[in-house]
């Protein structure tokens, strides 16, 4: 992952589309898999790829052998590759902080932090303070997302 953001201010409304108006916004392509699932995998175009027209952000699914399930988790990976990679500033505090990361509602609570951690440049205290939190409890949600808290980190690594 990129060390630079997109910033643009229709993000929330990007993450808040339902599946099929979010698929209206990008460009679909079906192609075969390779590499192990013998001769479903290897004859039929069950793997999905979804780049989004406005970010450019493109994201493939190949991990199951119906489209169908492979295209319910492109547009899943999709959201949540906005959320990472798509700022807003000035960045408005999550309206729950107790989000799980089964629930909808995560790829917009996950760019929420990371806007409010992108305004202080990346310093989880003074993030921490913004959302009025402590800075342990704020890691305890970070840490709970593997990709999120690597993330975090290589920003960390510039300081």
């Amino acid at each position: 992952m990129s060390k630079t953001f997109i910033f643009n201010h229709e993000r929330d409304e990007w993450l808040k589309l339902s599946d099929s108006e979010l698929e209206k916004v990008c460009r679909l392509d079906f192609f075969k898999a390779s590499g192990r699932g013998g001769q479903k995998r290897n004859k039929t175009s069950n793997a999905v790829r979804f780049t989004h027209g406005p970010s450019g952000i493109a994201v493939s699914d190949c991990s199951g052998r119906s489209q169908h399930k492979n295209r319910a988790a492109a547009l899943k990976k999709l959201r949540y590759q906005i959320a990472l990679q798509v700022r807003i500033v000035p960045g408005t505090p999550p309206a729950r902080l107790d989000v799980g990361l089964a629930n909808v509602e995560y790829p917009i609570f996950t760019a929420h932090i990371l806007d409010i951690l992108n305004d202080n440049e990346f310093i989880i205290s003074q993030a921490a303070q913004s959302l009025e939190l402590s800075t342990s409890k704020l890691i305890k949600i970070l840490q709970r997302d593997k990709t999120l808290w690597q993330l975090v980190q290589s920003f960390k690594e510039f300081e």
